[in-house]
């Protein structure tokens, strides 16, 4: 069982920078790969960004690639998403998931997912 919270969602003009925090609950995160997702208005549920249970080979959506970086403290149970050069296109509400493996991340069916939290990137 693994309960995620995610936090540091907010505004931010095109160009600047957000850091998406994500705490999980448990005894055994370390044995989760874990992800990001983002759903925009009108929009599916997209991946954005994940990373295996002991934060190597880290994989990202081509939209993000080079603007964002997923990474983990075990020691922490967190997951973190610092985003660069954020464009208005990235707004969205941001979930954190957890699965048993990386190829267990979908947008639809990941183990556990997060609230979610809103970030709004302005022109």
């Amino acid at each position: 069982q693994v309960q995620l919270v995610e936090s540091g969602g907010g505004l931010v003009q095109a160009g600047g920078s957000l850091r998406l925090s994500c705490a999980a609950s448990g005894r055994t995160f370390s044995a989760y790969a874990m992800g990001w997702f983002r759903q925009a208005p009108g929009k599916e549920r997209e991946f954005v960004a994940a990373i295996s249970r002991i934060g190597s080979n880290p994989y990202y959506a081509d939209s993000v690639k080079g603007r964002f970086t997923i990474s983990r403290d075990n020691a922490k149970n967190t997951v973190y998403l610092e985003m660069n050069s954020l464009k208005p296109e990235d707004t969205a509400v941001y979930y954190c998931a957890a699965a048993r493996s990386l190829s267990g991340l979908r947008p639809q069916s990941s183990d556990y997912w997060g609230q979610g939290t809103q970030v709004t990137v302005s022109s």
